[in-house]
């Protein structure tokens, strides 16, 4: 049975929950709905090492098999504008992922960080304004012990307020765990 794509859905989960896998279905059923339907995939992540590098290859070419006809655009940044850039009514954006923006902008690998809120109040703008519907995936690391280190400690305060603020701009919040879908929010309308 397939879902109903809501206007704006947030998956989030732990890691290898099946936050992308529904996030891909997602983008599968509004393709196969109709022809004249298109989906973009804006991803966030970053190469900078050998693992990392392997990891995004197998998840483009896993992509490239479970939804052909999906578009992937490289965003590591600039998430807002590239959502609202890529966002018509036709069109189901997936955003995978918010965490790895979020860790762009707080340590990045080269550069100066940025202050997280100001681009967390434009993508939640992007969201509640986009042309057609959007899936954002996230990770929720906030259910284990506190941290022991000050950096890590503000990193997981800084991730629950980005997904708080998401939460609250999406009509539909999904919670993934052991690759089934618990509904958190959902609001009809």
């Amino acid at each position: 049975m397939a879902d109903v794509i809501a206007r704006s859905e947030f998956i989030l989960g732990g890691q290898r929950s099946g936050k992308s896998r529904r996030a891909e279905l997602l983008a599968r059923q509004w393709l196969d709905a109709s022809p004249n339907h298109r989906a973009v995939m804006i991803a966030t992540g970053q190469a900078w090492d050998d693992e990392m590098r392997e990891r995004i290859a197998r998840h483009q070419r896993d992509r490239a098999e479970r939804v052909p006809g999906m578009v992937t655009v490289e965003e590591p940044l600039a998430l807002a504008s590239s959502l609202r850039a890529h966002s018509a009514a036709q069109t189901l954006v997936v955003v995978d992922c918010l965490t790895l923006w979020l860790t762009n902008l707080l340590m990045p690998a080269e550069g100066t960080a940025t202050d997280a809120a100001e681009p967390t109040q434009a993508l939640c703008a992007a969201i509640q304004g986009a042309a057609g519907p959007v899936v954002l995936v996230g990770n929720e690391i906030g259910l284990g012990v506190i941290p022991m280190g000050r950096e890590t400690r503000a990193f997981v305060d800084a991730l629950g307020g980005l997904n708080q603020a998401v939460a609250a701009a999406c009509e539909r919040v999904t919670l993934m765990a052991a690759g089934l879908p618990l509904r958190l929010k959902d609001s009809d309308g």
